[in-house]
């Protein structure tokens, strides 16, 4: 058995050379193996060995147990990786049957590796790799055990369950999702044998908890192929266990204005959010942006086409009823919830109003607002026009950052109208009004003037001038502050290139 080099952190080595001092084996095993071939960063390390979890609890410092696998987590508090955090340790493990189709009936520890090898999900995760010499910093001699040739199967890039499929299937059925997620995240194939029972046993994941589900669809959306695998998903009938309501939109005919039906569209659109990098709540909603349509769909006489008026609304009620049945956090869903019920914001830029834009900022809420815009381009690629950002979505950008831009005024000063009376002694009427605006002319020549000690004495010499003098001051303020605003205004607009 020929040994090879492989970049493994030292930290991971250092647990493994530990069991090994003791008389243990220890061996690299999952995907983080799977991970290091493909020359990828794993997500997270796993160790399995011969030792029982007493005594790896015993033999490292600082270990936590909390399942009922075995599997001990041996904890690094002194990296600033987060992938090596946590490096767990599991014992070889043999299963016994998986009566209710998601775990083992119980779990037994054995003695050999090959025990451990038989019972993993697919081959590309059922190589072990044996640490032997370190060479370097980070970089060590070993060699491979791979009993179901899960090496070749990563070069020639495919997805095949270990040994039986079907079996494997009936184990967990998760797994025939878990394959999908796989295959979008590594763009791997799938096997014949394997994809033909992830067809025969995709039913059985009714029997599979809604967090786990949603913990691979995740990882599926947020791969950098989502739309490949949710169309894998339904190709292999696992999509309507996931989302019926999204496949519901398959062979739903759109308007004139769309390219594709509702589903294409919608999976095009999420694809322009995973090819932007957008986080997980800009690509639920871009997912989920059209969820209502098939509701909503009704034929115009009149346009001689589909209307699919008041899909927004539908289509938030059933975002929110989809991510609360997939468990998503409460915080999550309010967000998603708000992007999907305002994605149709206005259409004609030469009727829409600022105090328009400014109740969508209501609605959506400002830290929300630019996410909506986001979603907004990606449902414009997902109909199949070319352009990105064409004059009105550049329109839109400018209007909203003239709405949520902090206005000039004289709420700005470090005084206001009260304490101007208090310091000055004056008396509620329009010589208020002038001084603050007095005031803020100040303050736009040389904002360093905006101070507490500066206004208040600034106050009471305004307040000595007569009404004329300082009517005449205060409307030089105001029409400084009109003046200020307007050049703000034309700053944003030229930097969308609009009017």
């Amino acid at each position: 058995m020929s040994s090879e080099l492989f970049k493994i952190p030292k930290e991971v080595a250092d647990v493994a050379k530990t069991l090994e001092n003791e008389g243990f084996e220890a061996y690299l095993i999952g995907g983080c193996v799977r991970d290091t071939l493909l020359g990828n960063k794993p997500k997270d390390w796993d160790i399995t060995t011969n030792a029982k979890p007493d005594k790896l609890t015993s033999l490292f410092q600082n270990t936590f147990y909390e399942n009922d696998f075995g599997t001990v987590g041996v904890v690094n508090e002194d990296v600033s990786d987060e992938t090596l955090k946590v490096v767990e340790v599991t014992p070889y493990r043999k299963e016994a049957a998986y009566s209710d189709f998601r775990r083992p009936d119980s779990v037994s520890f054995s003695e050999k590796l090959e025990d451990d090898l038989a019972r993993r999900d697919f081959t590309v995760n059922a190589i072990a790799l044996k640490l032997e010499v370190q060479t370097k910093v980070s970089e060590y001699k070993g060699h491979l055990v791979d009993l179901y040739k899960g090496r070749a199967d990563i070069k020639d890039r495919v997805i095949r369950a270990v040994g039986n499929p079907n079996e494997r299937f009936k184990e967990d059925a998760l797994r025939t999702l878990r394959a999908i997620r796989l295959s979008s995240e590594l763009e791997f194939r799938i096997e014949e044998a394997t994809e033909k029972a992830i067809i025969e046993f995709s039913d059985l994941l009714k029997h599979i908890s809604a967090e786990r589900i949603r913990d691979e669809f995740i990882r599926i959306l947020m791969s950098d192929k989502p739309m490949e695998g949710l169309n894998l998903a339904k190709r292999l009938g696992v999509l309507i266990f996931i989302l019926p309501e999204l496949e519901a939109g398959s062979g739903i005919k759109q308007n004139k204005a769309h390219s594709y039906d509702v589903l294409e569209h919608s999976l095009r659109t999420v694809a322009h959010s995973a090819k932007k990098k957008f986080p997980l709540d800009v690509r639920l909603a871009a997912l989920l942006h059209d969820i209502g349509k098939p509701k909503a769909r009704r034929w115009s006489k009149e346009k001689n086409d589909w209307t699919f008026y008041g899909h927004d609304v539908i289509g938030s009620r059933e975002t929110e009823k989809i991510l609360k049945r997939l468990r998503f956090p409460v915080k999550v869903v309010e967000k998603v919830v708000k992007l999907v019920r305002w994605h149709m914001f206005f259409s004609d830029t030469e009727k829409i109003t600022l105090s328009a834009v400014r109740r969508l900022v209501r609605n959506v809420g400002r830290e929300n607002v630019w996410n909506l815009m986001d979603v907004r381009s990606c449902d414009r690629i997902g109909t199949g026009r070319p352009k990105e950002s064409p004059y009105r979505l550049r329109k839109y950008h400018s209007m909203i950052e003239e709405a949520v831009r902090a206005p000039i005024s004289v709420s700005m000063l470090e005084i206001n109208g009260g304490k101007i009376m208090e310091v000055t002694h004056e008396t509620p009427g329009p010589r208020i009004g002038y001084i603050l605006h007095a005031l803020l002319e100040e303050v736009l020549d040389d904002p360093t003037r905006n101070t507490r000690e500066y206004m208040e004495r600034r106050a009471v010499e305004f307040s000595s001038l007569s009404d004329e003098d300082l009517k005449t001051l205060g409307t030089k303020g105001k029409e400084k502050r009109e003046s200020e605003e307007e050049k703000e205004l034309e700053v944003i607009r030229k930097r969308h290139f609009v009017k």
